[in-house]
């Protein structure tokens, strides 16, 4: 073997250790509940199977579901599996189950609604319709996902800015809904860096340095390694 020949492994090797040992973070991530089906029950949508939907993809703090339906659907989010498996949040208790809908979801009317619900608790979480009695759940609109730390969350979710629409909680006692149509450009979380991040994220990103900086002296050890054993077959 030629030295040139030589030459090409080492840099293939080096450059093959240094994409898979660089320990990349990933960014957050929005999904598209049913992607193009939407959010209905099977009376509208025959073929949607949101349980198969969730089941290949990974969710983590910080992440956003995006619901994409009309105002006679609402997005129920609970943390408790009694309330997912009966279809019914009526006797929900504060903090533990949100209602994210329209202002009128049984309107004869019907218009286009978006919904983006973050997610801010590690464990397992439920997603149903609530709307004619538990109907549309009972029909296919429902689905659990298990949240992982992943990255933890991000500041801007830590606490939610001023004015910032929310959900609404069973035993607020109000029937207005707070305005949940998603913008065109809608695009958050983003993976971004913040100078005013606190000391934990600070350490969180010196850790992760060292980790690139150990990964990059371990790929340059391994790669004189491999040349002195490459030059002595030769």
């Amino acid at each position: 073997m030629d030295q040139s020949k030589v030459l090409m492994v080492v840099l293939f090797f080096m450059v093959s250790l240094n994409i898979n040992g660089r320990g990349g973070v990933a960014g957050y991530k929005n999904y598209t509940v049913g992607d193009d089906l939407g959010w209905f029950d099977k009376l509208e949508k025959t073929t949607v199977n949101y349980q198969k939907w969730a089941s290949s993809k990974t969710f983590s703090l910080g992440d956003f579901l995006v619901f994409n339906t009309d105002n006679n659907h609402t997005v129920v989010q609970t943390y408790n599996s009694t309330i997912y498996n009966l279809c019914d949040d009526s006797n929900a208790l504060d903090n533990d189950t949100f209602q994210y809908a329209s202002p009128d979801p049984s309107a004869s009317i019907v218009h286009p609604v978006s919904v983006a619900v973050p997610l801010l608790k590690v464990g397992p979480t439920y997603f149903f319709s609530s709307d004619y009695d538990g109907e549309q759940c009972e029909n296919g609109q429902r689905f659990s996902i298990n949240v992982t730390y992943g990255q933890g969350l991000p500041p801007s979710l830590r606490t939610p800015p001023p004015g910032a629409p929310g959900p609404v909680g069973q035993q607020s006692g109000d029937d207005t809904v707070p305005e949940t149509t998603v913008p065109a450009n809608f695009d958050h979380p983003k993976d971004i860096s913040d100078d005013g991040d606190d000391e934990s994220e600070d350490g969180k990103k010196k850790k992760s340095m060292a980790t690139i900086i150990g990964s990059s002296r371990w790929v340059f050890s391994w790669s004189l390694i491999l040349v002195g054993l490459l030059y002595t077959c030769l």
